[in-house]
């Protein structure tokens, strides 16, 4: 996510500063790259049978890659001012960004998405037992390309708000993002082996590990430390959903004995 996120981010202020494209005809260009991207990543998931982990840790290098060879390493500066703007933009009088409305509004459509139609349903399915989605008619195929290609929207979305925030486009935009994309989760209570995620806990572990993380920074803790912080706490969260598998492999036992 956070490869496809960056290579989005300098791809839609390459194109403002560039090639002078319009802001919302970037916005579409750059959310069609995240879903090229995300698509890649399922379509070769899937006709290669290799591990969705592996691929996309591969493609991680290539669109870094891209990344890079596009901007030379050097940040895009010259962001449209109703980028800008839009950055800036408060909710009302208060202090609180406009931006965050939009991940609020996205979260709650992922929630009617995995609650509430065939295909979310199908992926909470196809994650809990593929042999057994498969038996009831789910496609595989269409349910890993799928979570992909949300995937890579999702990232472009972000990274194009990175922008919105940062009024500029760096190259080292979705560096930093790996780690928390699998703490946020594992936080709110998914299961990283598939079946069971909970869309609102998810968005409150996303507010849990930034703001300890600003926590740290704001009370001046060296940076080196912030990362091992993160590292054990993403550890625990690990051991934590371990428990939870666990828990759940006895259950079925106990149910299947009865």
């Amino acid at each position: 996510v956070g490869a496809i996120g960056g290579l989005v981010a300098i791809s839609f202020s390459g194109l403002m500063e560039v090639y002078q494209i319009s802001v919302p005809m970037a916005v579409l260009m750059g959310l069609l790259i995240g879903v090229g991207c995300g698509f890649l990543n399922g379509y070769i998931t899937v006709k290669s049978g290799i591990s969705a982990f592996i691929i996309t840790l591969a493609t991680l290098y290539i669109f870094k890659g891209i990344n890079l060879g596009v901007t030379e390493a050097e940040p895009f500066y010259n962001i449209p001012e109703t980028v800008k703007n839009f950055g800036n933009a408060k909710v009302g009088n208060t202090p609180i960004p406009f931006l965050i409305v939009i991940p609020i509004v996205i979260t709650f459509l992922m929630w009617i998405f995995m609650n509430r139609t065939e295909t979310g349903r199908h992926m909470l399915a196809y994650g809990n037992s593929i042999q057994s989605a498969e038996l009831l008619g789910i496609s595989s195929s269409k349910v890993v390309i799928s979570a992909h290609v949300i995937s890579g929207l999702l990232a472009a979305i972000a990274g194009m708000l990175v922008v919105c925030r940062l009024q500029l486009g760096t190259p080292n935009i979705g560096d930093s993002w790996l780690l928390p994309s699998f703490a946020a989760p594992v936080i709110g209570g998914a299961i990283l082996a598939g079946g069971k995620v909970d869309v609102i806990a998810t968005a409150l572990g996303v507010l849990i590990v930034a703001i300890i993380s600003q926590a740290l920074v704001i009370f001046k803790i060296d940076p080196f430390f912030v990362q091992i912080f993160l590292g054990f706490m993403i550890l625990l969260a690990v051991f934590v959903n371990r428990y939870r598998e666990y828990k759940q492999e006895v259950s079925r036992k106990i149910f299947n004995i009865e």
